[in-house]
């Protein structure tokens, strides 16, 4: 075995290190540190140590615990200042406002066997739109003058914002909590907003139900949302938002307001289907991004953004490891005076 003693720098190992080159059984060296065989002659011991400790500090990620980085529940005052004098209740919402307001079931089942009226007047249950699609339901009242009006063109921007199509891949139920209105006045706000979609499957994918009182109170009990008629105003006191339920009929997520991101509510439909719509690339954003229930939107998990660049910065490493050891492996065998 021939064996050569280098201290110089850069022959290959650290200063005042002892390095051997060692003829293998194919007649090819590698570079020996102490009595320790490298895997690659073109990198030093110092290298290794530190790939060592790399790899070390990043696998240490995933023995953390997962913890969702959920938006924080920002706390603020009242909307308006306590007023009296002008009927406000104590904590200074209008008395119309008292006991208005959405509040999330997640997970709960929606009673299907309610029966409500569709556009054509042809008496319905939830349950035929529940068939291995999810479902987006919104609450409103066709003749709300402005509120309604706001949720179902915002609903209508995150529909076209997406390349999911309603009636393809989900279903959206549009249901009237005003016992007085009818099937012909569904039919019109049907026909204005399938008209606005500009999709070929959104007839048969956008529904516009109303019902009977009893019906729809307790559907609206079903999910969380208070409403209230003012009589003052022959008018409702209502919150804004739609919900998004399982192929099961299962509240899976809440959206608040009237403007509704396409991202989160793509997700949405993909969480809800349980997988069964969407892309890998939806996949990989919902491990990145989590449901927040406080705010009603999908907020980054850091900790899983820092595992995935984890993940990435090893099989970096290994590839560049791999590298490094067939290139010392074609140089050393040339230095031996062998071929490439």
């Amino acid at each position: 075995m021939s064996e050569e003693i280098n201290r110089a720098k850069g022959t290959g190992g650290e200063r005042g290190t002892k390095i051997r080159t060692m003829p293998s059984t194919d007649g090819r060296p590698y570079g020996i540190v102490g009595r320790k065989v490298l895997l690659c002659p073109g990198m030093t011991f110092t290298s290794y140590r530190v790939v060592l400790f790399a790899l070390c500090l990043l696998l240490s990620v995933f023995c953390l615990p997962v913890e969702a980085q959920l938006g924080s529940n920002q706390s603020s005052g009242p909307l308006y200042s306590p007023r009296p004098e002008l009927g406000q209740s104590a904590n200074g919402l209008p008395s119309a406002l008292k006991d208005i307001g959405i509040d999330q079931h997640l997970n709960q089942q929606l009673p299907l066997d309610l029966t409500f009226s569709d556009e054509t007047g042809k008496n319905v249950k939830l349950a035929e739109y529940f068939h291995g699609k999810p479902v987006v339901l919104v609450l409103a009242y066709y003749n709300c003058p402005m509120l309604c009006t706001q949720v179902l063109n915002g609903l209508t921007g995150a529909m076209k914002g997406i390349s999911f199509d309603a009636g393809r891949e989900y279903e959206v139920l549009t249901v009237s909590f005003d016992p007085r209105e009818k099937s012909d006045l569904a039919a019109s706000k049907k026909q204005l907003y399938v008209s606005d979609y500009q999709r070929p499957t959104g007839a048969q994918g956008w529904h516009f139900l109303t019902g009977e009182e009893s019906s729809i109170k307790k559907l609206a009990d079903a999910v969380g949302y208070r409403y209230r008629f003012d009589a003052a105003t022959n008018q409702y006191a209502h919150a804004s938002g739609i919900m998004v339920l399982t192929p099961e009929g299962k509240l899976s997520r809440y959206f608040y307001g009237i403007e509704y991101a396409p991202k989160d509510f793509r997700l949405a439909l993909v969480d809800a289907s349980a997988n069964k719509i969407g892309s890998p690339v939806d996949q990989l954003l919902l491990y990145c991004y989590h449901y927040d229930p406080s705010t009603g939107k999908y907020g980054l998990v850091i900790m899983n953004v820092v595992r995935l660049a984890g993940l990435a910065t090893v099989f970096s490493m290994i590839v560049l490891i791999l590298i490094l050891r067939k290139r010392g492996l074609v140089t050393a065998r040339l230095r031996a005076g062998g071929t490439a």
